[in-house]
């Protein structure tokens, strides 16, 4: 006599299966008895940016011409150039090695200097003059001068 192919594990799956199947029914049914209109739902957006499901005002409308309308990056103004020209503090150089950091003195952020950007031979505690420069990880103090 064949054994029966149904094992324990099948028959709860199985059983997890039905009860999805009729909780999925119940609600669909739920939905229906709601009287959902089945119709879309709208969102709007107001004249701050947030989403409401009210309509906006048609007074409140703004008129913009299309010629007032700017595409593209304003450009810069003359006067608006930095001085590219930072300086700062040396708070790690590792000579062996060849790297280093500097902590810049207007807003005290951690550069990585490598001695291939630097100028004059600087230790730790020197103060220094650099450019930065983006590197794979981040920017770079580089053109590193002793102050």
């Amino acid at each position: 006599m064949a054994k029966s192919q149904q094992t324990y594990s099948k028959i709860e799956k199985e059983k997890a299966r039905a009860k999805k199947r009729e909780e999925k029914q119940k609600k669909k049914e739920a939905r229906k008895a709601e009287g959902g209109s089945g119709g879309i739902q709208f969102a709007y957006v107001d004249a701050y940016g947030n989403l409401t499901d009210t309509p906006p005002d048609p007074a409140d409308k703004i008129k913009v011409d299309a010629e007032d309308i700017v595409l593209g990056v304003p450009k810069k103004e003359e006067g608006e150039e930095e001085d590219p020209q930072r300086t700062g503090k040396v708070s790690f150089f590792d000579s062996s090695k060849g790297f280093g950091f500097i902590i810049d003195t207007e807003n005290n952020e951690k550069y990585f200097c490598h001695v291939s950007g630097l100028l004059d031979e600087i230790f730790e505690n020197d103060k220094v003059t650099f450019e930065l420069e983006r590197g794979m990880k981040g920017m770079n103090a580089v053109r590193v001068k002793k102050v």
